[in-house]
């Protein structure tokens, strides 16, 4: 608006700068956003590796740290996961991702905080160290040395089709 003398008046001057905020937020929050899809992702993405489809899961014995890694599958049209973590004596350990007395609930899964595997049915805190040792009770369901081949060529372990396969009564309500 203008007055008689030909001058915008306060009140145009202020729907400017209102739209010029507004446009600076959203173009600033459309950043943000797409930011965070890229940056989140990433973490997530390196540690859960590529999915298995109704074959071998293959562990590079390389890539397993102290934080869990996870190896997603699916078997016989039954997703599952395995995870990987390196013990605090060197050694790798691994498990199926989902709790010995829960895994019927469909959230008897693990999520890793600090140091601990959390169950996400009953919040067990389970020890990294404990994975693979620990049978029988509120832990991942261990995947010990007579279900894996451990590779020294290409430093891998591999557990097989069907054994994941014979696992998936495990992973029926999974997630």
């Amino acid at each position: 608006m203008t007055n008689k003398s030909g001058k915008k008046t306060n009140l145009s001057k202020s729907v400017i700068i209102a739209a010029a905020a507004i446009v600076i937020i959203v173009v600033a929050f459309g950043a943000k956003i797409i930011g965070k899809t890229n940056d989140s992702g990433s973490d997530k993405d390196q540690l859960r590796a590529e999915k298995v489809i109704d074959g071998d899961i293959h562990i590079p014995v390389g890539d397993i740290t102290e934080t869990a890694k996870f190896f997603p599958a699916e078997i016989d049209g039954t997703k599952l996961e395995v995870l990987a973590v390196k013990a605090p004596d060197g050694s790798i350990r691994t498990a199926f991702n989902t709790c010995q007395v829960c895994y019927s609930s469909g959230k008897g899964y693990y999520v890793q905080e600090g140091d601990v595997l959390v169950c996400q049915n009953c919040g067990n805190r389970f020890s990294m160290d404990q994975v693979e040792i620990v049978k029988g009770g509120c832990n991942p369901v261990p995947i010990t040395d007579e279900y894996k081949t451990v590779n020294d060529n290409d430093k891998s372990i591999t557990i097989k089709k069907d054994y994941l396969s014979e696992a998936t009564v495990i992973f029926q309500n999974w997630k």
